[in-house]
């Protein structure tokens, strides 16, 4: 895959395109259904295929204090992206220039002069341009006279279930860890910072990573403790863990902490990058009226991630298609 940043009034010699246009939050189910079509139509046309998205979420620049939930990073998305098989992904530098364009400025300017796109496949329930005002049918009337065939995609309604990226935030929240992982086709992960901690854990035989809340920029799932796939940034190796989300109530905690154990390692993991891959919610975070019983707890905990892991998952099948 090739990945292009566009800027305005920028020129670029490019072949033809079939495109489609979206933010592609997490590139779920549904995404990848989309652009599987998109794919598709541009074999079928002898051209290259494109997915164009943006370097931040619109709602960022429209509105000064939105501070947004995402599923996955720029960075992450564009892994997930190249994962497709799509021949270009465009990137384009969301500012309040291009939220004031209309869909016909857009489409003119940028899909057609800028990116060369003579097919244009639109999500079925996807809207563009300032104020998203106009519809499908403007599009369509737009295209005709600039050159560009624009095509709605059908629903992707596995099950007569909605893939979208807002009802996997709600599961996520909610911490239905499998239906959201089932509707982003892999496993949801989370990455941050290392940073030095409590070390209670560490005292209770259960010594843990702990992640920097403010360096991580994905929505967290709801408090709780959770079976994890864990892997450090620069490495292949995948390891099993557990992490708790929450604010420690036991030790009087009142801010929120990522906290999470790995099953066989040792080794100092302070400063670096780390992956973290959810696998299935074992319990709700709870207070404990003392540390010999949270230590108990814990063992149990680890012996139920286990028997999970041993009983129902073979950890490449869950942690292939992770970023």
């Amino acid at each position: 895959m090739n990945t292009i940043y566009i800027k305005r009034d920028e020129t670029h010699k490019l072949v033809e395109q079939v495109a489609t246009i979206g933010f592609f939050d997490g590139v779920h189910r549904g995404h990848q259904f989309l652009i599987r079509r998109v794919i598709d139509e541009a074999e079928r046309s002898g051209m290259a295929s494109a997915v164009i998205t943006f370097d931040r979420h619109p709602r960022q620049v429209l509105q000064a204090d939105y501070q947004p939930e995402l599923l996955s990073t720029l960075d992450e998305k564009l892994i997930l992206l190249s994962k497709t098989h799509i021949d270009n992904s465009f990137v384009l530098h969301f500012d309040a220039s291009l939220a004031a364009l209309s869909a016909h400025a857009f489409m003119q300017e940028v899909l057609c002069k800028q990116l060369n796109v003579k097919k244009l496949i639109i999500g079925y329930d996807n809207r563009f341009g300032h104020n998203r005002s106009e519809t499908f049918e403007d599009y369509v009337q737009y295209g005709k006279k600039m050159g560009i065939e624009v095509i709605r995609a059908d629903a992707f309604l596995p099950n007569d279930e909605k893939v979208s990226s807002s009802v996997i935030r709600n599961d996520l929240r909610a911490g239905n860890i499998e239906a959201a992982n089932r509707l982003l086709g892999y496993p949801y992960t989370i990455e941050s910072r290392i940073v030095s901690g409590y070390q209670n854990g560490r005292k209770m035989g259960f010594p843990t990573a702990n992640l920097d809340v403010n360096d991580c920029h994905q929505l967290l799932p709801a408090s709780g403790v959770y079976a994890v796939m864990v892997r450090l940034k620069d490495s292949v190796e995948w390891k099993r863990g557990m992490m708790n989300i929450g604010h420690r109530p036991t030790f009087n905690g009142t801010t929120t902490s990522i906290e999470v154990n790995l099953f066989n390692f040792t080794g100092n993991l302070y400063g670096q990058e780390l992956l973290v891959s959810f696998i299935s919610k074992i319990r709700d975070e709870h207070k404990f009226d003392s540390l010999e019983a949270l230590a108990q707890q814990l063992k149990q905990d680890k012996d139920n991630i286990n028997r999970l892991f041993d009983e129902t998952y073979h950890i490449q099948e869950n942690i292939i298609n992770t970023p």
